[in-house]
């Protein structure tokens, strides 16, 4: 029993004993039980070892996300759990941000994301930003009851490679033809892989607006981010 609660109360110092490879995988289970202080202390420990702060991302919070994602997308994973991995992702993202900007790594990709004119919901949209920054996305959350306007100045200002609308009334859904409608009117549309969802949606009505995709939750909104960006760019640099 005393061993038990040595080993609990020492718990950072275990954690500083695991080999890299193991505390990966630690790192990776800590994500998926919403361990934010764990998820920390171990990003801390990987840096003091001279990890990259990019090889960082990519093996020990990126893949844990996926690991959360593939299990949120197959329901074995709810809401309020990741919403829990996905804080604890942000605890080492906090730590890693600074370090990726002075090296200049190259994100996967940009997103800016909001909820659009008339709709205050959030949750869900919240959801799929804090899935796509798990991915290795930098994400620019624009809230909630957005005009078009906002949309078109967070554009110029982060120029991203995604756009990302949500509604969860019916009422608002039209608002996002008005804003990709705009895009289109700018000469702008094809500069943006542009992004929809919310429980009203489907296939159909994302392909009568002109948006690229539906995402019916985060998990999709990430692997079809994915597919896209990388489609998206691989055309631009054929230009």
């Amino acid at each position: 029993m005393n061993e038990e609660v040595d080993l609990d109360e020492g718990e950072d110092l275990d954690l500083r004993t695991l080999p890299d490879d193991e505390l990966v995988k630690q790192m990776h289970d800590d994500l998926y039980d919403g361990l934010k202080e764990e998820i920390e202390d171990g990003t801390h420990i990987l840096l003091e070892r001279g990890w990259g702060p990019k090889q960082l991302l990519d093996e020990a919070l990126v893949e844990g996300m996926r690991i959360v994602g593939i299990d949120f997308r197959d329901g074995i994973l709810f809401v309020p759990e990741v919403l829990l991995a996905a804080n604890a992702m942000k605890g080492g993202m906090e730590i890693l941000r600074p370090l990726l900007t002075e090296t200049g790594a190259e994100t996967i990709g940009t997103v800016v994301i909001g909820t659009v004119k008339g709709d205050i919901h959030d949750i869900g949209k919240n959801l799929v930003a804090m899935m796509l920054e798990g991915a290795g996305f930098e994400v620019f959350n624009i809230g909630i009851n957005n005009p078009v306007e906002n949309y078109l100045e967070a554009l110029e200002e982060h120029r991203p490679d995604i756009l990302g609308m949500s509604a969860l009334l019916t009422t608002t859904m039209p608002y996002m033809k008005v804003v990709i409608d705009t895009l289109v009117e700018k000469g702008i549309r094809d500069d943006y892989v542009v992004l929809v969802g919310g429980a009203p949606l489907n296939e159909q009505f994302a392909d009568a607006i002109g948006a690229d995709a539906y995402c019916r939750d985060a998990a999709v909104a990430v692997e079809t981010a994915k597919e896209l960006v990388a489609r998206h760019r691989a055309k631009a640099a054929a230009v």
